[in-house]
């Protein structure tokens, strides 16, 4: 058996620096180098014996965004801008012969009442968001040796972190930032407890009569403009409405009847569109679980980002590295009437 040895210029540099972990190679006389288990994993290179089959099938992460399919992208924006904005307008009409009824006048009409204007400015912050991902050329060799591209698996990886932020900032915004988000948006108002709530024990009635309440509620907040099209629920209470049957002797679940016997069906033209959506678990006051409904048009509420871009690649001495950039924003609701939440279901 061959002994170790450590240069010992490796090994005082090893005490020198005490704060910080330091990865020592060591030699063998047999001028074979040796390799610690991350360095091995990074490459994907295994000790595979003879009777062992290796799926050569990539596995990532678990992970699953919904962000796209909640809310429409705001695509004015651009990597130059620093904030994004949008207006709201009032107006204010007095009335000709009484102020608060209709604009008459007669046919010798001297003075005509005009109408007043307020505009508002509300703005938001793009902020910039990038990862640099690199890798070694040797490491490159080694992984198209192997088949397992280490590039395209570390790009993917990039993607993976850059939907799971984007996702996490379109529902609850950043803390620390100081901004929220779709599910607990600041500008809110229409926020309460369901009428009845907690589904476990509720009838399939009570069920439709929390949400109900919850549509009219906002359909009133828009005075009657706006009925809401769209109820997101947590993932537990969305697999109550499919697993509970109407009655003992209907065939529909609760959430069919939902869909079909909600004023938003009659309203709209179109069923009720309810998802389940996990960032609305325990999201309520008190750790309690929330309920959304909401309109989702591109002019009602949406979400300012700026694609992905990269630079050029960078080969800085045996590493070949490329950042990749882009802005994400803050959702702007634009109309807060138009969403409700409501709590303890």
């Amino acid at each position: 058996m061959s002994k170790i040895i450590v240069p010992r210029m490796a090994a005082a540099a090893a005490i020198a620096m005490v704060n910080a972990p330091a990865i020592i190679r060591a030699r063998t006389r047999d001028n074979m180098l040796t390799f610690d288990s991350r360095t091995i994993d990074s490459t994907g290179a295994f000790l595979i014996g003879e009777l062992e089959r290796l799926d050569q099938t990539l596995h990532g992460p678990l992970a699953s965004v919904t962000w796209s399919r909640d809310i429409d992208l705001r695509e004015d924006v651009s990597i130059a801008d620093e904030t994004s904005s949008f207006t709201n307008s009032s107006f204010a009409a007095a009335g000709g012969a009484s102020p608060n009824g209709k604009s008459w006048i007669g046919k010798d009409a001297s003075a005509i009442a005009g109408i007043a204007l307020d505009i508002g400015k509300t703005a938001n912050p793009l902020t910039l968001w990038g990862m640099q991902i690199g890798w070694t050329i040797p490491e490159l060799e080694s992984a198209q040796k192997l088949g397992r591209p280490v590039d395209q698996q570390k790009f993917a990886g990039m993607q993976l972190k850059h939907n799971m932020d984007v996702d996490e900032q379109v529902y609850i915004g950043d803390t620390v930032l100081g901004v929220t988000g779709l599910v607990n948006n600041a500008a809110v108002t229409n926020l309460s407890n369901a009428v009845t709530g907690n589904w476990n024990t509720a009838t399939a009635d009570q069920i439709v009569a929390d949400i109900n309440e919850l549509l009219t509620s906002v359909w009133t907040a828009s005075a009657y403009a706006y009925c809401p099209a769209e109820l997101r629920l947590p993932p537990a209470k969305f697999g109550i409405l499919v697993s509970r049957k109407v009655s003992d002797a209907g065939n529909i679940s609760v959430l069919e009847y939902v869909k079909q016997n909600t004023i938003s069906n009659s309203i709209n033209g179109r069923p009720l569109n309810i998802q389940p959506l996990k960032w609305l678990f325990q999201r309520g006051t008190a750790n309690a679980d929330r309920m959304m409904a909401y309109t989702k048009e591109q002019d009602k509420v949406r979400f300012p980002m700026v694609p992905l871009q990269r630079t050029p690649l960078e080969y800085r001495d045996i590493r070949q590295l490329t950042t990749y950039f882009g802005r994400l924003g803050v959702v702007e609701v634009v109309y807060p009437e138009l969403i409700g939440y409501r709590d303890g279901i």
